[in-house]
């Protein structure tokens, strides 16, 4: 879909609710076995979508590309926020609950704002403050929606290069928490480290508590 397909999609729906501020929200990171999920909420306005002809769905990116977007975003005022939801989190909650609360996190700068929340996927976030719209598949149909997935996915991809200096043995950088098998390797090598999610399969199947507690 085009870059001014997804505007007017945005555009659209803000005149149905009747409201002059929309943001989108979207995640990174539910997947891997390891490191945060990443959410973030993003209001591009309209003088702003003219310069975002190349935004899509940040898994039909490349890194370069999300870089290149992300420092636009940043240049031009974008306002966005970010939430993070930590591995901890995610073993104590539940990766659905800790994706809710990542995106609460995200959102708090637009709560004393009377705007309206496209959610990515099909779930209404719980205990979020103001109205919200949960739009399937929205990443590839809405402007605000595609923009929040690029900033989330570049700065969990950056978290994960830096925790890969912490942790060199895992490989972080490259794979970014997913379960490759060099990954998984590693995790039968080394244990888990705090970074990792232990009740996400097969990382819970794998590892004797006994032994990395």
């Amino acid at each position: 879909m085009s870059t001014n397909a997804l505007f007017e999609f945005d555009k659209k729906i803000a005149i149905q609710k009747e409201t002059a501020i929309l943001f989108g929200i979207d995640e990174a990171g539910r997947g891997p076995l390891a490191g945060p999920v990443v959410a973030c909420a993003c209001c591009i306005a309209p003088n702003q979508f003219i310069y975002f002809d190349d935004v899509n769905d940040s898994k039909k990116l490349t890194p370069k590309k999300r870089e290149a977007i992300f420092e636009r975003i940043n240049k031009i005022g974008v306002l966005y926020g970010v939430g993070f939801a930590s591995a901890k989190e995610i073993d104590k909650l539940n990766i659905l609950q800790a994706t809710f609360l990542a995106m609460l996190r995200a959102s708090r700068k637009f709560y004393s704002i009377p705007a309206i929340a496209l959610v990515d996927g099909p779930h209404l976030i719980t205990d979020f403050p103001l109205r919200q719209f949960p739009i399937v598949d929205g990443d590839a149909k809405s402007l605000s929606i595609a923009a929040a997935s690029i900033v989330a996915k570049v700065l969990r991809d950056r978290y994960m290069a830096i925790i890969d200096k912490m942790y060199p043995q895992y490989g972080f950088a490259a794979h970014k928490g997913y379960g490759t098998p060099q990954h998984l390797a590693a995790i039968d090598q080394y244990g888990p480290c705090p970074e990792h999610r232990r009740t996400f399969a097969p990382l819970r199947d794998r590892i004797k508590p006994s032994l990395f507690p």
